[in-house]
């Protein structure tokens, strides 16, 4: 991790033997200017400075009190709300301290789209109004504030810029990189020309270091503040690279991306003219591709099946699944493996799969996807990276140690690791539900073995929203209708409409539909968290009929229901810190499983 304490004339104070023992010099100490002779002219100086100094570390410090501690005594007169909560400052300070704020406030600048009224009388500001080309979080915001009021730059707290992998130096992963690229996006905006150079600086150090995906927010920065000797570096990066065509296309300005082009097939002049019926055959491969790509994009996957069909291209020829797992939502993934063979560990020119790929993304909904279809999690790529490595790699401390409470949604990065993990870990061989569910519930009868689903996936949303809303999204359990008996009725008391016209086989086949997807998500389940599903397990078979049990029966029964449902909800909150311990201590196993596989 870059040291974000290193000395800098132009942007911190320095200290002295004066300030370090916290002394000060009366003013009748001084000597007569009049009558002083030399050395004691010199002698006085040295402690004219002295007192200076520190009279601008006392400065330095009240100002800080005054932006940190303003909940005890609130004399802010503005919020920049940063995150959905607001940041109190100082118009008065921000203005003196930076010409962009001087503006802003004076109302010589004359977008005000930043502006928001307030009910207390002081305006708010959205930051991200005012920082319009990046985003910037909370702990960057307070470090450039920390600079404007006292002249110095604190060092970040630590947990928002190191990874959470145990290998990892910290000195160029993605935490480090996007904490000072919004240190970068904050400065550059607020015209704070001394941190700007700080930061490039800091910047500059990490471009050789970072993986060459790390490398486009740093290149998106640099374009945007016009740092040109940041930008070229980053260029030249790019160009000795693997990344790309289509990653440049897609992710990079641009003139940029032209510009990285252009060096390449410079740099790489052919050592004899191709062969034209070989290039026309790249060309017309290449035109294909393209139209399943545009196809991806409009989420048109009967598209994609048409273009397939009418030319020689295969899903694995066109690289459509690691395209879609780019770019695409985790619904075109899934249909997209349903149009035919396709290869789920290919590997690109880069050398990266599609879970690597679904990693850097961290969307789980797409890791599950692919896991679910025989993805292999111990593949490396050419860095020797493998996809719970690319996810620790990306994920903040703060992130992934973020205490949830039950019922609230779980942070998506953790979600990936532990699945990764788990997968790393779990038994190879497939544990289904019919085997590994014992209740007398599960019996033979169709609508007793709906119900127990039913309710089982009905606790698991309600104790887990995250974890069950991506298994129920890849069991595709969504897609067909909720059993809720052999008739239901409203709160109106009226029942249940029932089509007259469905016979007898159509009404079972849409139940088995319906056992089918509730059984794959426990399934699931039972695979990427299986603490909890024991206690749920537990907890049914108590013959709990359904999440309404609390309100029927007497006032007696409801009590014991009440007092049970409390012991379920420690038994849950147990397993749930049981599955997370369960996940920190295997990272070192799963590392060690990974390369004995390599070797």
């Amino acid at each position: 991790m870059a040291n974000f304490t290193e000395p800098s004339s132009s942007i911190s104070f320095t200290s002295s033997s004066l300030l370090s023992n916290g002394t000060s010099i009366p003013a009748h100490n001084l000597p007569d200017p009049t009558t002083a002779t030399a050395a004691q002219v010199v002698a006085s100086a040295d402690q004219s400075q002295n007192i200076e100094t520190f009279s601008l570390s006392r400065l330095s410090t009240n100002l800080e009190r005054l932006l940190l501690e303003s909940d005890d005594f609130d004399c802010t007169d503005a919020d920049i709300i940063v995150e959905g909560s607001p940041i109190g400052v100082h118009r008065c300070i921000l203005a003196a301290r930076s010409k962009f704020f001087y503006n802003l406030f004076s109302g010589r600048d004359s977008d005000n789209s930043a502006l928001v009224k307030s009910d207390r009388g002081k305006p708010r500001y959205e930051m991200s109004e005012l920082v319009k080309c990046g985003k910037v979080g909370r702990e960057a915001l307070m470090v450039c504030l920390g600079y404007i009021y006292t002249g110095k730059v604190k060092p970040p707290p630590q947990d928002v810029s190191i990874c959470v992998d145990a290998m990892c130096a910290h000195d160029a992963c993605w935490p480090a990189i996007s904490f000072v690229v919004e240190l970068l996006y904050a400065s550059y905006v607020f015209q704070v020309a001394e941190l700007v150079s700080l930061f490039q600086r800091r910047l500059l150090n990490f471009v050789d270091k970072a993986y060459v995906e790390d490398v486009i927010p740093i290149i998106k920065v640099a374009y945007h503040s016009n740092l040109n000797a940041l930008l070229d570096h980053c260029i030249q990066r790019i160009i000795r690279s693997d990344l790309d065509s289509l990653s440049l296309e897609k992710e990079i300005p641009h003139d940029i991306a032209e510009k990285i082009r252009t060096s390449r097939l410079t740099s790489s002049q052919p050592k004899q003219t191709p062969d034209p019926q070989i290039l026309e055959n790249t060309t017309t491969h290449e035109k294909r591709v393209r139209r399943i790509y545009r196809a991806l994009d409009s989420d048109d996957v009967e598209l994609v099946k048409l273009l397939l069909n009418e030319s020689e291209i295969t899903l694995d020829d066109a690289k459509a699944l690691h395209y879609a797992v780019s770019y695409c939502d985790s619904k075109v993934v899934s249909d997209l493996l349903q149009l035919g063979p396709s290869n789920v560990n290919l590997k690109n020119e880069r050398g990266l799969t599609p879970l690597h790929i679904a990693a850097m993304r961290r969307e789980p909904a797409i890791i599950l996807c692919l896991l679910n279809k025989g993805a292999s999690v111990s593949d490396t790529t050419r860095e020797d990276r493998s996809a719970v490595t690319i996810c620790k790699r990306l994920t903040r401390s703060r992130d992934y140690n973020l205490r949830t409470q039950q019922g609230q949604e779980s942070n998506k990065d953790r979600v990936c690791i532990d699945v990764l993990e788990r997968e790393m870990m779990r038994n190879p061989l497939a544990v289904y539900i019919e085997d590994s569910v014992t209740s007398p519930l599960l019996a033979d009868d169709l609508h007793m073995k709906l119900l127990y689903l039913e309710n089982r996936v009905a606790f698991a949303k309600l104790f887990f929203p995250t974890e069950a809303k991506v298994v129920m999204q890849i069991s595709q359990a969504a897609q067909t209708s909720e059993f809720a008996g052999v008739y239901t009725s409203d709160n109106s008391g009226k029942l249940k409409e029932v089509d007259l016209n469905e016979t007898p086989m159509m009404r079972n086949k849409r139940l088995r539909e319906r056992v089918d997807a509730l059984m794959k998500t426990v399934e699931l389940g039972r695979r990427y968290f299986a603490h909890c599903s024991q206690v749920l397990d537990k907890f049914l078979e108590d013959d709990l009929p359904d999440l309404f049990y609390l309100e029927k029966g007497t006032p007696d029964e409801q009590k014991i229901k009440r007092a049970r449902f409390c012991e379920l909800r420690e038994d849950v909150r147990k397993a749930f810190s049981k599955d997370k311990a369960s996940s920190s201590s295997t990272s070192l196993l799963a590392e060690w499983y990974h390369r004995t596989q390599r070797k």
